[in-house]
């Protein structure tokens, strides 16, 4: 039995609805939550970056993660983060926290162990966040940048693992200057700036 025109063209029309409904969600979600890495490049430079004097100098392995509770980039690296702290912190690294200025937020349950600064002097000059500065025993800053690179943030394609490695084994890491295309908001204020 041969189908009438008018159930057919409905059907076509319902079809063409759903598949609008559905492009435009995902291209809000894409615009929403997934960050073009094509023209998100960003200069990371630790030159203007030293611990606080009661951190400074020799002592264990420092990690200070850069992070601004706004910036929707900071999910991507939560749980990496997380391992890192599982895996090192063990094994004397310290790690701790510098939030955005002006911003209002709190790290996960998961990272309670990371101790919270209330100001590292030159953090006001840097360009952009999720961003992480290590220091090595000797007081020395030996990488400043991006956990990774790209869209996600692990093991397989972070920058840290390596770093952390080497200056555990005492191997000397001089690293302060990257660029990188991935997952970035500002970390200065837009207004400031004028």
């Amino acid at each position: 039995m041969p189908v009438p025109p008018f159930k057919t063209l409905l059907a076509c029309l319902l079809t063409l609805i759903c598949a609008v409904g559905l492009w435009t969600a995902y291209d809000w979600f894409q615009g929403r939550y997934i960050r073009a890495f094509s023209d998100q490049a960003a200069l990371f430079s630790g030159d203007v970056l030293s611990l606080p004097a009661e951190l400074s100098g020799p002592g264990a392995i420092r990690v200070v993660h850069f992070w601004d509770p706004a910036c929707p980039c900071n999910v991507g690296n939560q749980q990496h983060l997380s391992e890192l702290l599982a895996h090192y912190a063990p094994q004397g690294v310290e790690f701790y926290s510098l939030q955005k200025p002006g911003t209002h937020g709190q790290l996960p349950a998961t990272l309670g162990a990371i101790k919270a600064l209330a100001s590292l002097p030159g953090a006001e000059h840097l360009s952009a966040s999720p961003a992480v500065a290590i220091w090595d025993r000797s007081g020395q800053l030996a990488y400043f940048g991006p956990y990774s690179e790209g869209a996600t943030c692990n093991a397989s394609n972070s920058f840290i693992e390596p770093i952390l490695q080497a200056l555990s084994e005492g191997r000397p890491v001089k690293a302060t200057h990257t660029m990188a295309v991935g997952c970035y908001c500002s970390w200065q204020d837009k207004s400031a700036a004028h």
